[in-house]
């Protein structure tokens, strides 16, 4: 049997640098990053008369999908770290009554001024001149 001293000896550097890699790798825990790939669903209670409460679908790419209150569309989510930016795209223009219009305007604004995320668990939150939380949608 070779020994792994050997081994290395015999590999260079190119080897040394491999070993070292793989040793310092630490794959993200599934709680721990950003939820490319799934699905959530903002922390607040319906606005009255409606049951609807406004959820994202995060594709892979940051690709997003929005259904709102009232409003629906897409957007985009460019993250660096803990640095997020949301770009809202074109919203379609649904017969919304004129209050849930407004809060899908506010939420959609909410986003746009984001600047940092974090996850904890099931929770992730976007943070910027307002907090907003979405629950991660795991069933």
């Amino acid at each position: 049997m070779v020994s792994y001293a050997r081994v290395l000896k015999r590999a260079g550097g190119a080897l040394i640098l491999l070993t070292a890699a793989t040793l310092n790798f630490s794959p993200a825990l599934a709680g721990d990053g950003f939820p490319f790939g799934m699905e959530m669903t903002l922390d607040v209670a319906p606005q009255p008369g409606s049951k609807r409460i406004p959820n994202l679908e995060i594709g892979d790419a940051g690709a997003v999908v929005l259904e709102l209150w009232c409003k629906g569309g897409k957007g985009q989510f460019s993250v660096a770290g803990d640095t997020v930016i949301f770009v809202a795209g074109a919203m379609e223009d649904r017969v919304c009554p004129p209050d849930r219009a407004q809060a899908d305007d506010g939420l959609i604004a909410a986003m746009a001024e984001v600047a940092t995320w974090k996850r904890q668990g099931d929770f992730v939150w976007f943070v910027g001149p307002k907090t907003l939380r979405f629950r991660l949608n795991t069933n």
